[in-house]
């Protein structure tokens, strides 16, 4: 988990312009949620949550447009106190002469972004979640197939690294491989991402360690994705019994979200790449509304419907049917 982000950090990742105060960028932000500072404007700062990021939008620069100048002044320097990482404004507003005064004088810095004020506080609050966010990590390769990202899982030497090489030749993308560094996004998204060390890189045994992004090109691999689906690879054993029909219902529970698994059996002559490339297929599909197993169940049911009225219809009259 990482404790803080820097403003510097905050102003590269959006692309934001800084307006004042670039010696002080190196200012911590610790918390993911920012501050709209509307009742701030009329003099409340009871509940003033000065750690976060102050955001001005139109109606708060509108509204302090007409405060007398001694009023907005007072304001402003309670607005920038010594704890508040920066005040970002919104839509390329021009930020008052007061506050700017007030921020040098606490030494915050002022950002400003031309987009709308809901939009740049959804980026800045996505932006600093994933940078704050509690960090676990999960054994196994990440995987995008089909858009859609594949958790492949599996005892050591079962051949995981080999089946997503035949994955990323086939056009898919490697996130991932070997440890999977995760965290929650929201309350039913997971994202996953590669160690710093292992970023691109995969370990083939008997080649060692090849630089995916080097020999398939940019296309081939990504910085981050979704974890969507859990594909884990068993040694296939007589004795074990594995889903056939595709209807147990099993999950994973990762950074307190349950994604949907499956298990598949491992044994020579299986094209393991494929069969994850149709798991994929078929949980998008049933994530589409379609299920091959209940559409089977349906048919099954149905005819033995028509048979056991086919068998009543008979032994109420058996010379029908000679």
């Amino acid at each position: 988990m990482t404790e803080f982000v820097t403003v510097q950090e905050l102003v590269n990742a959006l692309q934001l312009t800084v307006l004042a105060g670039e010696e002080f960028l190196d200012k911590k932000i610790y918390t993911s949620d920012i501050s709209r500072p509307g009742l701030e404007l009329t003099g409340y700062f009871n509940y003033y949550p000065q750690d976060r990021v102050q955001l001005f939008g139109r109606k708060e620069a509108t509204f302090s447009e007409k405060m007398l100048e001694e009023e907005r002044a007072m304001v402003m320097r309670k607005i920038c106190q010594p704890e508040t990482p920066a005040v970002l404004f919104a839509r390329g507003i021009t930020p008052p002469v007061e506050l700017m005064k007030a921020a040098e004088e606490q030494q915050t810095p002022v950002l400003s972004s031309a987009l709308k004020s809901s939009r740049i506080g959804g980026m800045v609050t996505n932006f600093l979640e994933s940078k704050l966010a509690m960090r676990s990590s999960v054994h196994g390769v990440l995987v995008e197939v089909y858009g859609l990202g594949v958790l492949i899982q599996g005892d050591s030497g079962i051949g995981k690294s080999e089946t997503a090489l035949e994955l990323i030749k086939k056009g898919h993308r490697l996130i991932a491989d070997d440890r999977v560094d995760v965290y929650q996004q929201d309350e039913r998204t997971v994202i996953g991402e590669p160690a710093r060390l292992l970023k691109h890189l995969i370990e083939i045994r008997g080649i060692g360690i090849i630089d995916v992004m080097n020999l398939f090109g940019a296309s081939a691999v990504r910085p981050r994705g979704q974890v969507q689906l859990v594909v884990s690879l068993e040694a296939w054993s007589k004795e074990k019994q594995f889903d056939r029909l595709g209807g147990a219902a099993e999950t994973m529970r990762i950074a307190n979200v349950d994604i949907p698994k499956v298990s598949i059996p491992v044994k020579t002559g299986r094209n393991v790449a494929i069969i994850v490339e149709v798991a994929a297929m078929n949980f998008r599909a049933k994530t589409m509304g379609y299920d091959a197993t209940k559409a089977f169940e349906e048919r099954l049911a149905i005819m033995i419907e028509e048979n056991n009225e086919a068998e009543k219809k008979a032994s109420e009259d058996p010379h029908e049917f000679i």
